[in-house]
């Protein structure tokens, strides 16, 4: 992850990455044809612009969006690999573009070498610094801009650092001691044990993890600045590993079962960004934090659980615990009597079948809150797409024999619509959304544009963005 500067000149660099808007014509001297660069949007041609340095071409759309800007940004950025100093031109940029340029910059230099040794280390080349031409640089607002854009980004990559850290070195009592040590100034951390959750009649929780050495979690934070109107209220999907628990998963199904806390990741990194930012908005998050696993302890299918609200849940399949964490957390989060609720979590594989890996899915009880997620995603560069909770489907939550809810689909379709009714019952009449990242929260295949292999830190950007539209 690099240091962003924002400068009128460029200092001396290693590679310059130059964006070209298409149809703005090609500069002289340059034998484009021979890179094969015909200056329409996405090419890249990266030519020697002197006795070490680069300069990485890259063409835009005529007139560019902020996501654009971010893909061009990182299309550089990539195709000049052994580069450490880079400057980035461009071109005529508007001054509000200067934030997406900065954000992609520090997401694409990213790296997790945390397990690496010395040796691979050394090899690995990382951008310490990137630096940004603009004539406005010596303007507050637009270093503002930049600033601002950097705190987003850094906390979309301690999200990512979270879920790629192995699930043996961050189980629930160890993640909880993270996020506390990550709290800026002004956010208050309140952590609950599992004596706490018991008196506090948590039993999702306490029910998730209850075949784990490691006892679970919940974390508390609270910023509350002076003059707040709004009070925003973020859950997160907090379980440290996943096997499945007792409806145990195959083996294969787990390597990447570490990123299942990534929704706690996601509000527990927003709202340290939204206290850095200073933005004017009341957040309370709960991080709801377990890990997953079957003993002789773990909860069994046809167990009831009684729930923080109250409601008791017969559990069906051990492997859709998530929901019963978020069950808890959601009931808390009502009782603050915010104005909103978020819940962002990694829960269901039916959202990857009907949206693919790259789309989050949007539901919950309010149309227009799901507007203003919708809205931050575009602003943020976040792709999600709203789906609905239907009739039926809420029906069937509520047809256990023996206890209030039923936890688990009866039929194989409809999952992502399901969990969502399901945690819909612990929200009462409160605006509420609910983010399903379990696609594009890891990337298991190859990096692409700023998105590294692994953690993503799905959902961070837009949390921030909407925080900022509601205060």
């Amino acid at each position: 992850m690099s240091t962003v500067q924002l400068r009128a000149t460029l200092p001396t660099v290693d590679a310059v990455v130059a964006l070209i808007p298409s149809g703005s014509g090609l500069p002289d001297g340059v034998p484009w044809s021979a890179f094969g660069f015909t200056g329409e949007a996405g090419d890249v041609a990266v030519v020697p612009s002197g006795d070490t340095q680069l300069t990485a071409w890259v063409a835009t759309a005529e007139q560019p969006t902020a996501e654009q800007q971010r893909r061009a940004v990182a299309k550089g950025l990539r195709s000049v690999p052994k580069a450490t100093r880079v400057g980035i031109d461009p071109s005529r940029v508007a001054e509000a573009d200067l934030a997406a340029i900065a954000e992609a910059a520090v997401l694409t230099t990213y790296s997790y070498l945390d397990y690496k040794g010395d040796e691979a280390r050394r090899k690995t080349t990382s951008v310490d610094t990137v630096t940004i031409l603009s004539p406005d640089a010596r303007k507050a607002a637009a270093k503002r801009l930049v600033d601002d854009a950097v705190v987003i980004a850094e906390a979309t990559c301690v999200a990512r650092d979270w879920v790629n850290t192995p699930p043996g070195d961050l189980r629930p009592p160890a993640f909880a001691d993270a996020i506390k040590a990550a709290a800026p100034a002004g956010v208050r951390v309140q952590v609950w044990d599992e004596k706490r959750l018991t008196k506090e009649n948590c039993g999702g929780i306490l029910g998730v993890g209850a075949g784990s050495d490691a006892p679970p979690r919940l974390v508390k934070l609270t910023y509350n600045p002076e003059g707040a109107k709004t009070h925003l209220a973020l859950v997160g999907k907090g379980i440290t590993f996943d096997s499945g628990g007792l409806s145990l998963k195959p083996g294969a199904s787990m390597m990447t079962m570490k990123c299942d806390m990534g929704g706690a990741a996601a509000i527990v990194a927003a709202t340290t960004a939204i206290a850095r930012l200073g933005l004017p908005i009341r957040v309370t998050a709960f991080a709801c934090i377990a890990e997953n696993l079957p003993s002789g302890t773990a909860t069994r299918p046809g167990d009831v659980l009684r729930m923080r609200s109250g409601a008791t849940v017969e559990v069906h399949n051990t492997d859709a615990e998530g929901r019963l964490v978020l069950a808890d957390g959601l009931a808390l989060a009502v009782e603050a009597k915010p104005d909103h609720v978020i819940d962002v979590a990694t829960l269901t594989g039916a959202a990857m079948v009907a949206l693919g890996t790259r789309t989050t899915a949007v539901l919950g009880n309010d149309e227009a809150l799901q507007d203003r997620v919708l809205g931050a995603a575009e602003v943020a560069g976040e792709s999600m797409w709203r789906l609905p909770i239907t009739e039926e489907i809420g029906a069937a939550v509520k047809t256990s024999s023996i206890a209030d809810l039923r936890q688990h689909n009866p039929k194989p379709y409809g999952g992502t619509m399901y969990a969502a009714a399901f945690l819909r019952e612990f929200v009462a009449d409160a605006s509420w959304a609910h983010l399903d990242i379990a696609g594009p929260a890891f990337n298991d295949g190859a990096a692409f544009d700023y998105t590294p292999v692994g953690g993503t830190g799905a959902g961070v950007r837009t949390l921030v963005h909407l925080a900022r539209e509601l205060g």
